[in-house]
């Protein structure tokens, strides 16, 4: 196979075993200027000695972005005000992520003037297809290089042996159950033990949550306040979002919230089974609704929801920079104006619970709903909107056959 002629790649860097191969893999195949970059999304990867390490295996640099708040403020929270979830279950943390990852990526390709950026994705999965449309979307004419899809190494056992034949340090074993992947707002884990979707997740694997069974015995109540349709506080504190998260993700997951079991759709067309983590966006997303509840037109309300599915595919399949997102995000903000309020949840083992809501901006009349005499809304108005609702339905229905004659 022949290479395409390249000056200088950035490569998505984790020091992990994949990219740390890559990095030297990259070095001999393309014989080129490689630059290393490493984004904090809130992983707690330790990111001492990462620097030295790049450079010892080939790089003339490594970036490292802290791109937490960038992550939570525009992407997490896009997703929240949009109560996106991906088949009815997922909260797509691994989806959100890639995005603002591979943006930072061509930024510091355009600064560093390179011709080309990698990417450790393997080409069975979702990852490679959000990293590459986000690189083509901002950089049309961009290089992209994924070595999965190039190499001739088939796995782990390869790329073990490669760094030990050329002095790559590595913690990694041929051994792994399954692969995880952590940042700000959630873990997942797949592969390995979890490809038999029969199979229960052991308990032992899970680093957010306890299990409902060991959660707290007793329920807390919280209060989250909303400012058009982003979380800013809880329990009355005032938090940044990279706090306001690292909050709730704490609380929820003493209370065994946010745990989720599912095989998903894959958009190159495979079924995986995956296992996550999303204790504080679970929270935020029941919080969010019920406050929707109380402030939003219902019309709004329900076109809104009718666009959260088409939202969650959009991100799932790697479309954040399509122009028809972007057309979503500018609708979803604008229902979010009078999103502002204060909502009072439960949690209980496992359970998200909410008890109140409140906002300056609700359109909940007690006057209007009550069961008790009334003179705001008059009952005797219903025959007639009945009576004009049934009308197609009562000139469709089959008509009595007519009486025998005497």
């Amino acid at each position: 196979m022949s290479k395409v002629q390249i000056k200088k790649i950035v490569l998505a860097y984790s020091g992990g075993l994949d990219t740390s191969v890559m990095l030297r893999w990259l070095g001999e195949h393309y014989q080129c200027e490689i630059v290393c970059y490493c984004a904090d999304v809130g992983q707690g990867a330790e990111m001492d000695g990462l620097e030295e390490k790049a450079k010892a295996t080939g790089a003339s640099k490594l970036y490292i972005e802290d791109l937490r708040t960038e992550f939570v403020r525009d992407y997490v929270w896009t997703a929240v005000k949009a109560n996106a979830v991906y088949e009815g279950v997922y909260l797509m943390g691994t989806s959100l992520a890639r995005p603002v990852i591979a943006k930072r990526q061509i930024e510091i390709a355009r600064r560093e003037l390179a011709d080309a950026v990698a990417h450790g994705a393997t080409g069975k999965g979702n990852d490679q297809v959000r990293f590459e449309l986000t690189y083509y979307a901002l950089q049309p004419d961009i290089k992209v290089i994924a070595p999965w899809r190039e190499w001739e190494f088939r796995g782990r056992t390869d790329l073990i042996a490669y760094a030990e034949a050329h002095g790559i340090p590595v913690t990694a074993t041929i051994e792994k159950p399954y692969s995880t992947d952590r940042n700000l707002m959630h873990v997942s884990y797949e592969g390995g033990i979890l490809e038999d979707p029969w199979i229960e997740a052991p308990e032992n694997m899970f680093q957010l949550t306890r299990s409902p069974e060991k959660a707290k015995d007793e329920a807390e109540y919280i209060e989250i306040g909303f400012e058009k349709g982003e979380p800013v506080s809880v329990k009355g504190a005032q938090l940044d979002p990279v706090a306001l998260l690292s909050k709730l993700n704490e609380i929820g997951g003493e209370h065994g919230v946010g745990r989720v079991d599912l095989v998903e759709n894959r958009f190159v067309g495979m079924k995986s089974r995956g296992v996550y983590e999303t204790p504080g966006v679970t929270i935020l997303q029941a919080a969010h609704r019920a406050l929707e509840s109380i402030t939003l037109d219902r019309e709004v309300m329900h076109l809104r929801d009718s666009l959260s599915v088409r939202f969650a595919e959009c991100v799932y399949y790697g479309f954040w920079f399509a122009p028809e997102f972007e057309l979503l995000r500018k609708m979803i903000n604008e229902t979010q104006e009078p999103v502002t309020g204060d909502v009072r949840l439960k949690l209980y083992r496992g359970n998200v619970i909410v008890v109140g809501r409140r906002s300056p901006n609700s359109l909940y009349d007690e006057r209007v709903a009550t069961f008790e005499a009334e003179t705001v809304y008059n009952q005797r108005d219903a025959e007639g909107f009945i009576k004009l609702n049934a009308l197609r339905l009562r000139l469709q229905s089959p008509k009595p056959p007519a009486a025998a004659g005497g």
